[in-house]
């Protein structure tokens, strides 16, 4: 009985499971290198869009959401409010909102979508130096002065925005507060950082 059938045999088989664990091992060592060019899921949330339910909103509410590491605040204003908001032309530092501080669908006397304006969506940081400010919604209260028709004030500073983010004239604050891309998915829920590339 010849041996040379069971050596070439063997020889296959060693060469076969050689390759294999070669490969194997050729991947398991590239895998690191290829996962690292790949963003995080860490890093895929801090960029991606958020929604938000509005359906508990009341008029004249307050509700804040994290975007992007950022606090989003979602006003729902009320009739009287938005009547107000032209009045304050004339105090406001850029009441046409020139700067570039939001989507175009925002630039308007309300900065929101023409067809959803009681809500205003703002990102809750100032523009002078990034502190938080706070929300506002009396009206005329004798700290902020009878001009006052709800808004935002900074504490660190004093800057003053009304209640569609326009920052008043003589502020530490150089601009409005930003408004981020969004949308409404329906009519109770808000998407914050897509508006599915509206102009």
């Amino acid at each position: 009985m010849s041996t040379e059938g069971v050596d070439k045999g063997r020889r296959r088989f060693l060469t076969a499971a050689t390759s294999v664990v070669g490969a194997v091992g050729a991947g398991f060592a590239v895998a690191p290198f290829v996962m690292s060019m790949m963003p995080s899921a860490r890093a895929q949330a801090a960029g991606a869009p958020v929604e938000a339910d509005v359906s508990k909103l009341e008029p004249g509410q307050l509700l804040t959401v994290e975007w992007r590491g950022k606090p989003v605040w979602i006003v729902r204003r009320t009739e009287e409010n938005l009547k107000e908001l032209p009045s304050l032309d004339g105090i406001l530092l850029d009441p046409e909102s020139n700067a570039d501080q939001q989507p175009p669908y925002a630039k308007n006397v309300y900065r929101a979508r023409e067809d959803s304006k009681s809500y205003a969506v703002l990102v809750g940081i100032c523009t002078h130096l990034g502190c938080s400010p706070t929300y506002r919604p009396d009206v005329a209260p004798a700290d902020l002065g009878p001009d006052w028709k709800g808004g935002f004030f900074c504490p660190c500073h004093g800057s003053r925005y009304d209640l569609s983010g326009r920052v008043y004239s003589g502020m530490p604050a150089p601009k409005n507060l930003m408004v981020p891309p969004y949308k409404f998915l329906s009519k109770t829920v808000i998407i914050i950082g897509d508006d599915g590339g509206a102009a």
